[in-house]
């Protein structure tokens, strides 16, 4: 059966660049491999596609076949895949596709850092602004003290896995259309480790590790807020083959309080008055986290008034400074009167109670009135 032409198995015209002959032969390669493509006629494509690219890639080569054909190339090394790899021209890329580019595997007894461990930690509102120390209680794997950690029972020793000699790897060779081809993989009798436990530690089932609960010293700086996190470092899951071990990420969550409500290192609040404390003034107490402190209310303080004192907010947890209080008044309408001060209140208003003490505004009452007269 004669070859056909390499011009038509890899589809392109006689006067094809070198580009647009490579880029066709990897379209057929990717379609044809035997690895992807299942079909009884794909390997023969793959080796016809591969043969082409063979002599059309190469200037030389093709020259001698665009001369004297499929004759001309007798002898040349033109038609087979050849022994080595410098018979895959062009090929390299297309091997990487599909091996991996001869990708390293990790070895499975190198050191390696322990798992990272995450605690969530619920604090008060003030112990959140002022943070404090504490132990607390997490479970975590441990290194079993039976074996100390060997996984064997006492007075045995791990044996080194007769099926990978203790390299941890097994190689399995397999004929491709590239030559024979070695393919690492993990040796599944001892899990990559290159050793055996024939005798298993009783406590811990020859894992090496045991469950166990571990107390930490915490410390949480001041000003802490919702959703931050502390980080401690080596307190996570211990490493293996002598690896680190992974970190403790303590995350704080805040109970909310019934007076303060916080916003960043700020904190707010709201002051009930009365109608004669707003109307009069006063010096009235006023709660911060950092105790009592006296606020002086000025004489016609209105609803929705605010008062900021400097300082008495929460300390930033980076050390930058310290925010404020925020205090927004709440005049509070009485709502059980006795009839002498429902009598006091009529007299009040008749006498002009309701007037503005400010002669530029008027009073929302009287602008109340407008809007009903039509004024």
């Amino acid at each position: 059966m004669s070859k056909r032409d390499y011009y038509d198995v890899l589809g392109v015209e006689k006067g094809a660049s070198k580009e647009e002959i490579k880029k066709s032969y990897r379209k057929l390669a990717r379609k044809y491999h035997p690895d992807v493509n299942k079909a009884d006629d794909a390997a023969d494509k793959f080796k016809e596609a591969k043969e082409a690219y063979e002599v059309l890639g190469d200037d030389q080569k093709r020259a001698q076949y665009d001369q004297f054909g499929h004759a001309g190339a007798s002898g040349q090394g033109f038609g087979g895949f050849g022994g080595g790899a410098q018979d895959f021209g062009g090929f390299g890329d297309i091997f990487d596709m599909f091996f991996g580019g001869g990708g390293r595997t990790r070895d499975p007894n190198a050191p390696q850092q322990g798992a990272d461990l995450q605690y969530t930690m619920v604090l008060d509102f003030e112990e959140a602004i002022f943070g404090k120390e504490t132990d607390i209680t997490i479970p975590s794997e441990e290194e079993c003290d039976t074996c100390n950690g060997s996984g064997a029972k006492p007075g045995t020793s791990k044996k080194t896995c007769s099926h990978c000699n203790g390299s941890g790897q097994l190689n399995q060779e397999q004929n491709t259309p590239f030559g024979r081809v070695v393919n690492r993989r993990v040796c599944h009798y001892c899990n990559g480790t290159g050793s055996i436990i024939p005798d298993k530690c009783n406590t811990c089932g020859g894992t090496g590790s045991v469950k166990k609960n571990k107390k930490i010293h915490i410390n949480i700086p001041a000003g802490i807020d919702e959703g931050q996190q502390i980080r401690v470092t080596g307190k996570g899951e211990p490493g293996k083959n002598g690896g680190p071990a992974g970190d403790l990420y303590v995350v704080v969550q805040i109970r909310p309080h019934d007076f303060f409500i916080r916003e960043g290192d700020h904190i707010f609040c709201e002051l009930p008055l009365t109608i004669t404390q707003a109307a009069l003034g006063d010096e009235v107490e006023v709660p911060t986290v950092h105790g009592k402190v006296k606020l002086k209310v000025p004489a016609g303080t209105q609803t929705g008034k605010t008062f900021r004192l400097k300082g008495k907010g929460a300390p930033n947890v980076r050390g930058r400074g310290q925010g404020d209080q925020h205090i927004k008044v709440k005049v509070m309408t009485p709502t059980q009167l006795t009839d002498r001060q429902k009598e006091l209140l009529r007299e009040f208003n008749e006498i002009g109670g309701n007037e503005s003490t400010d002669e530029q505004d008027e009073n929302i009452f009287q602008r109340f009135k407008k809007a009903f007269k039509g004024d």
